[in-house]
């Protein structure tokens, strides 16, 4: 051991000068444990810089984790003797609570607190040192006791902080709070240091803490930013109705813009409350002044009318809605969305695509963008899809390729080109584009071409026919064309003809999401659990066992279940892509404070 420490003292010989080299092979030894050999470093480092206190605590801190405290009180004492830091009595102070004295190091760590009543200026330097050794009463008291004697400075983002290590939400919430009155444009920052200490639970106890305290402040001193973090708190409780409220609000008094209105629409629309979604889109109907934006709420409205309608009654009602809207709109570039919305509406909710494909065909005719164009081709060429005239979609897809080359709506193209090929059962040709689309920009659609890519990989040579995998593709087209029933019946037949091939699982998994699309919850229960049961080794497993404990939690008030089969995620399936959210969803259901 002597020899090999006596070549590093030669070695380090060599580097005497090169200061940031040697800090950072001292640096390395000390995250790997090897103190003895980092130990040397810095006492080299500090010799050379003998008045910097940065070499001088990382020697410390060494012979520390060395358990060589007499030597760190020696350093510290010597220091002190030249001059009086009280950062350095803090150290001192914890050096003789690793020692077990601790009556003396609470004497040493009052007399650092001490010294900010002569020199205010160490405030942040004394109760950062404590807050580096986990002494975190006495960085409050540092804290406190700046408040009263620097009161032009705010610490509250400081204590906060600390308040949250200790695990006193309350404090950390009155902190956090306090430092939004100081700096109103922080607000984004705390709402993302206070997201981790609450839940979708509106019970939950730091739920409760925070919304009594926004609640008080609002009736206190009624200033925008409280609106608006009592409005994002609801929105992460998914309580979108009192948000729309704490919005409206704050609408009536800034009434420039209907923006973050529009927003909590759309997220309300993104997690199915139609409802409340629908009601602010007519909010903004009787608000607005701005054409543009009542056509975007009427195109929100109408595509969640059609999505819930039932009935031809309600379908001839919307089809007048779109047609009085173009009366008083116009058919023009400006109203191209509608139109698009329009000609997705007549093929998908009408069934008729022929009026469908006509009136996109004049859409095209408009004086629009080569992207908005690109956008009317990607629908048209859907529609020839749901018609089942593959090679016409197919020209529309590859036109969009070429003319947008390297665009996101063009890797879309691409993925449709692969998905149709799919579709008529030419495989090879589908799974050459997907492999390209695997490094798409867009994640989804790379995600997306990934799946479908593994699926067809991993069916395709089961039997020489791929009759399996032809009629997996038929009863996805189906599904696509909302043939909903046809597909849960060609499913049931691969399930019959090919029981215990590959393909099983993946059957058993898109029919049990159809089954879940017609809220026919039992059934798409047996088959999760069937998927669990039977193929707990495979791709899919983890995809069973959230959607079926989603299903549990969301549609079966099977609270327990659900727990069981988050909890199987956390310890199972660690990097499944499930994970931090059935973490999360296990938590809430077990009745913790999310923190």
């Amino acid at each position: 051991m002597k020899t090999s420490l006596l070549i590093l003292g030669f070695l380090l010989g060599l580097h005497f000068g090169f200061g940031q080299n040697s800090e950072v092979l001292a640096d390395s030894y000390y995250k790997k444990g090897e103190f003895k050999k980092a130990l040397l470093i810095y006492e080299n480092l500090n010799k050379e810089k003998p008045y910097s206190y940065k070499y001088l605590y990382k020697l410390v801190d060494t012979h520390q984790q060395l358990e060589q405290l007499d030597e760190a009180e020696h350093i510290l004492v010597q220091r002190l003797a030249k001059r009086k830091n009280p950062s350095l009595i803090v150290e001192l102070g914890y050096n003789f609570q690793l020692k077990d004295s601790l009556d003396r190091a609470n004497l040493l760590y009052e007399e650092a607190i001490a010294y900010i009543d002569e020199n205010p200026n160490y405030i942040y330097s004394v109760a950062k040192k404590f807050e580096d050794r986990s002494l975190l009463d006495q960085a409050i008291k540092v804290y406190d006791k700046g408040k009263i004697l620097t009161p032009d400075k705010n610490y509250s983002i400081q204590l906060a902080r600390i308040y949250g290590d200790q695990g006193n939400i309350e404090k950390m919430f009155e902190n956090y709070m306090d430092y939004v009155a100081y700096r109103p444009n922080y607000l984004n920052n705390i709402k993302r240091a206070v997201s981790d200490f609450i839940s979708e639970n509106k019970t939950n106890e730091n739920n409760v803490y925070l919304r009594r305290l926004l609640l008080k402040k609002i009736q206190q001193e009624p200033s925008p930013y409280w609106y608006e973090l009592l409005s994002w708190l609801y929105v992460q409780e998914k309580a979108y109705n009192k948000s729309f409220i704490q919005e409206k609000a704050l609408y009536k008094r800034n009434p420039e813009s209907l923006d973050r209105i529009i927003e909590l629409a759309i997220t309300a629309l993104n997690d199915n409350d139609d409802e409340t979604s629908k009601a602010i889109f007519n909010y903004v109907l009787e608000t607005t002044q701005d054409a543009s934006t009542a056509l975007t709420a009427h195109q929100y409205i109408l595509e969640i009318d059609s999505q819930n309608a039932t009935s031809e009654k309600e379908l001839n009602r919307i089809d007048a809605a779109y047609n009085a809207l173009f009366d008083e709109f116009g058919k023009s570039e400006l109203s191209l969305s509608l139109q698009l919305a329009y000609g997705e509406f007549l093929a998908f909710y009408r069934q008729d695509t022929e009026s469908a494909t006509a009136f996109l065909r004049q859409s095209m005719t408009l004086n629009i963008s080569e992207f908005q164009e690109a956008k009317v081709k990607l629908l048209l060429a859907d529609i020839l899809v749901l018609q089942e005239r593959f090679n016409e979609a197919l020209i529309f897809y590859s036109q969009i390729q070429l003319s947008l080359k390297n665009s996101t709506i063009s890797q879309e193209a691409r993925f449709k080109v692969a998905k149709t090929s799919y579709y008529k059962g030419d495989f090879d040709w589908a799974e050459s584009q997907l492999k390209i689309l695997k490094s798409s920009t867009s994640q989804l659609i790379a995600n997306d071409a990934l799946d479908l890519k593994l699926l067809i990989s991993d069916n395709k040579y089961e039997d020489s026919t791929q009759t399996a995998l032809k009629h997996y593709a038929k009863a996805d087209l189906f599904a696509f064309q909302n043939r909903t029933d046809e597909a849960i019946v060609l499913l049931d037949k691969i399930l019959e003809e090919h029981k215990g091939e590959s393909i099983t699982d993946q059957t058993l998994f898109q029919q049990a999401k159809l089954f879940e699309k017609k809220k026919q919850y039992d059934k798409a229960e047996a088959n999760y659990l069937k998927i669990i049961a039977d193929w707990k080794e495979d791709i899919l497993a983890d995809d069973a066992h959230y959607h079926l404990a989603e299903l549990y939690n969301t549609h079966l008030a099977k609270p327990e279940e659900a727990k069981q089969l988050y909890e199987k995620i956390i310890f199972d399936f660690e990097d499944s892509i499930y994970f931090i959210d059935a973490r999360k969803k296990f938590r809430m259901l077990r009745g913790d404070s999310i923190n």
